[in-house]
């Protein structure tokens, strides 16, 4: 069995708060096909209160992480754009080491975002 996890947190920057609230969906990347794996929402701390991809179902192989930001941003009151500039943000990773602890956060605002291998 595989010791490695993933987790992330979302932070919005552009209120300095964490992103509550928001859908994240997981999917395994293989042979042409896009499962989804979980989805899940952030908590009051932008973290999601499991792993995303536990232990016990790491493995492996290319991911994608979706964050659904438009509905976020639109319950946070950013006023709405049609169509808006960042309405789901999708981040493909690899995860090539079994053993490891795979942290993929996402720093939000309305017309920006980044990411990092973090741990």
């Amino acid at each position: 069995m595989a010791e490695g996890y993933l987790t992330t947190h979302v932070l919005d920057t552009a209120l300095g708060v964490p992103a509550a609230g928001l859908t994240i969906e997981l999917f395994r990347l293989a042979a042409g096909s896009r499962d989804l794996v979980v989805r899940m929402v952030t908590n009051d701390d932008g973290r999601t209160d499991a792993p995303i991809l536990p232990k016990a179902d790491f493995a492996t192989g290319t991911y994608e992480l979706v964050f659904h930001a438009g509905a976020y941003l639109d319950r946070t009151g950013v006023p709405a754009e049609s169509p808006r500039f960042l309405n789901e943000i999708p981040i493909r990773f690899g995860i090539s080491d079994p053993g490891a602890h795979y942290h993929v956060p996402l720093l939000l605002s309305p017309f920006g975002f980044s990411t990092y291998r973090g741990s």
